[in-house]
């Protein structure tokens, strides 16, 4: 069993799930957050399985995600 994390955002028709340090694209959906952290690690097996442990960053894993703002002017 391998931990990866995953990024679950809530938007207002449901929730997206997102793993960090994955090479190509893997996204969950539902609209739960536990449908979407469901879905993701359906896609999560599925891109493993079908690309191989390649595709999991290994050599440096992210250790933690931050959510925050930042103020932007915008021209």
């Amino acid at each position: 069993m391998r931990r990866i994390k995953v990024i679950v955002e809530k938007h207002v028709d449901g929730y997206v799930a997102y793993p960090l340090g994955m090479k190509g694209i893997v996204v969950g959906e539902g609209d739960t957050y536990e449908e979407a952290l469901g879905d993701v690690k359906s896609a999560i097996r599925f891109h493993v399985e079908t690309f191989g442990d390649d595709v999991l960053e290994t050599d440096a894993p992210a250790l933690d995600a931050f959510v925050d703002e930042a103020a932007v002017e915008i021209a």
